[in-house]
C-alpha cells in the first residue's frame, strides 16, 4: 500500500530533513512541504473538495509550524477531515506533550531530531489507522463527511463601521434556516455586537461563557446557545463589552470548532477590528466575506483589511469574497472596479441602495420581518445561495420563503439582467 504524506514546517532546515527521511520510506508518497498552518488547510481543503480518495493518509506537523500553534493546527484537522491520521513532530516527547497532542486529535508523536525508525513506526500506525478509518466510513460515508452538507463555516466582516456588516450576517444566516438547513448564527463583534438588537433578543448566556471552557460538549454548547423563533440558534457578544477580552484566538478555535461539528451553516459576524479572535476565526472559515459600500473610504478601508489579512497569514485576497452593499447603476466605482482594487472576488449579486426597505425593521430591531419583496433580501438571500449556503434546490421547497432565494423573476432577476444587458 503507498502512503500518501503531507508535511507541514515552518522552518526550511527542517523541511529539508524530514523529506529526506520520507524519501527512504518503502512505499511512501511524501508531497512537498507546506509552510504555514494557512496552506495546510486549504491544500486539505482543495483536496477534499476534488475528491475524497485525494487525501493525504498521513499529516506531519512540526511544533514550529504557525501562525496557528501546532496542538491547535492539530484540532482542526482532525476535526475538519477525520479519517487523516496527523502526527506531532516535537522536541518535547514527554507524556504531557503526548497526553495534550492526543486529546488534539493526534495520532502519534515522534520526538525531535528525528530517527528514522521511530518516523516510520509512527507514519505506518497513522497511515493503517487512516485506511481502517476510511474502510468503515466507507466512500459514501467519507464523501459525507468532508464535501456533503454541514459543518460549513462562512465569516462576514466589515470593511468599516456602517457598512452593513451585521444586516448581511442576518440575513445569510436567515436565508440558511429558510432553506432548511441546521444554522446558527455568531456574533464575534465582542465589545459593540449588535445581532441581538437587530432580532429583538434578550438571553443571559453569550460567548463569553464558553471562553474557558477546553471541552465544549454538545450539553454545554446548548446551555449558551439561544434557540429563536426564526429557527437560528444564536450565539451573542457578551452584554458588558469588556467580557469580550475573555474570547482570544484560541478559544475562538474551540468555540468555532465545537460549532462547526454540531450545525449545518455557522455564520458569524466579525464586526470590523481585527482582534486575535476575529483573524482565527477567519482563518477556520470555509467563505470569508468582506462587505463594503462603493465609495472611496469604504474601498480603502477594506483594501487594508485585505492586506493585513495577508500580512498575519489569516487569509488571501483572492481567496476573499468581496460584497458590495448599496449599489447602484449610477454609482461611480463599480465591482468590477473593487475587485480590481481589492484583489479579491466580487459576488455576482450586488446588493441595491434601498434604505427605505429597511427603515422599519431596522428600526423595531425585527429584521426578520422584513418584507419577501425588499430588493435588498432579494438580493442577500440570492448571494447566500451563490456562497453555498442554502440547501439544494430539490429540498428548497420544502422551506418556507426559501423559494426567494431561487426565484427567475421579480426585482434581483430585473436586476441581473440589467448588469448583463
Amino acid at each position: 500500500m503507498t502512503t500518501r504524506i503531507l508535511p507541514a514546517a515552518g522552518d526550511p532546515d527542517a523541511a529539508r530533513h524530514i523529506a529526506t527521511l520520507l524519501s527512504q520510506l518503502p512505499s511512501a508518497e511524501p508531497a512537498v512541504s507546506v509552510p504555514d498552518s494557512t496552506t495546510l488547510l486549504d491544500t486539505l481543503a482543495r483536496l477534499a473538495a476534488d475528491s475524497i480518495d485525494e487525501l493525504p493518509e498521513v499529516v506531519l506537523v512540526h511544533e514550529r509550524i504557525g501562525p496557528v500553534p501546532a496542538l491547535e493546527l492539530i484540532r482542526e484537522v482532525a476535526l475538519r477531515f477525520p479519517a487523516v491520521g496527523v502526527v506531532l513532530l516535537s522536541s518535547d516527547a514527554g507524556p504531557a506533550l503526548f497526553s495534550a497532542a492526543m486529546d488534539s486529535g493526534a495520532r502519534g508523536l515522534v520526538g525531535l531530531p528525528l530517527s528514522y525508525e521511530e518516523l516510520a513506526a509512527r507514519v505506518q500506525a497513522a497511515a493503517q489507522w487512516s485506511v481502517g478509518v476510511r474502510r468503515h466510513l466507507g466512500r459514501g460515508a467519507a464523501a459525507d463527511v468532508f464535501t456533503g452538507p454541514g459543518g460549513r463555516v462562512v465569516t462576514v466582516t466589515g470593511a468599516k463601521g456602517g457598512v452593513g456588516t451585521t444586516f448581511t450576517a442576518v440575513q445569510f444566516a436567515l436565508a440558511a434556516a429558510a432553506s432548511g438547513r441546521r444554522t446558527a448564527l455568531v456574533d464575534m463583534d465582542l465589545q459593540a455586537g449588535d445581532v441581538g438588537s437587530y432580532l429583538d433578543v434578550q438571553f443571559r448566556r453569550s460567548i463569553a461563557d464558553l471562553a474557558g471552557i477546553q471541552d465544549i460538549s454538545p450539553r454545554v454548547l446548548q446551555d449558551a446557545v439561544y434557540e429563536d423563533r426564526t429557527g437560528l440558534a444564536l450565539l451573542l457578544a457578551p452584554a458588558d463589552g469588556e467580557r469580550g477580552e475573555e474570547v482570544d484566538d484560541r478559544a475562538a478555535r474551540h468555540i468555532v470548532g465545537a460549532l462547526r461539528s454540531r450545525y449545518e451553516i455557522v455564520v458569524i459576524d466579525c464586526g470590523t477590528q481585527v482582534t486575535g479572535a476575529t483573524a482565527a476565526t477567519v482563518e477556520m472559515a470555509d467563505v470569508a466575506v468582506l462587505v463594503t459600500t462603493p465609495d472611496v473610504v469604504a474601498v480603502r478601508a477594506a483594501k487594508r483589511m485585505v492586506r493585513m489579512w495577508e500580512r498575519l497569514q489569516v487569509r488571501k485576497a483572492e481567496d476573499t469574497a468581496m460584497v458590495v452593499n448599496r449599489w447602484s447603476k449610477h454609482t461611480e466605482i463599480q465591482p468590477a472596479l473593487i475587485e480590481k482594487i481589492t484583489k479579491t472576488r466580487a459576488t455576482r449579486t450586488p446588493v441595491p441602495a434601498a434604505f427605505k426597505e429597511l427603515q422599519g425593521v431596522v428600526d423595531a430591531g425585527r429584521v426578520q420581518d422584513l418584507d419577501n419583496r425588499s430588493t435588498v433580501k432579494q438580493a442577500l438571500w440570492t448571494l447566500a445561495g451563490e456562497l453555498g449556503l442554502l440547501a439544494a434546490a430539490e429540498d428548497q421547497s420544502q422551506a418556507p420563503g426559501a423559494a426567494l432565494a431561487v426565484r427567475a423573476s421579480g426585482p434581483v432577476a430585473r436586476l441581473r439582467r440589467g448588469r448583463e444587458g
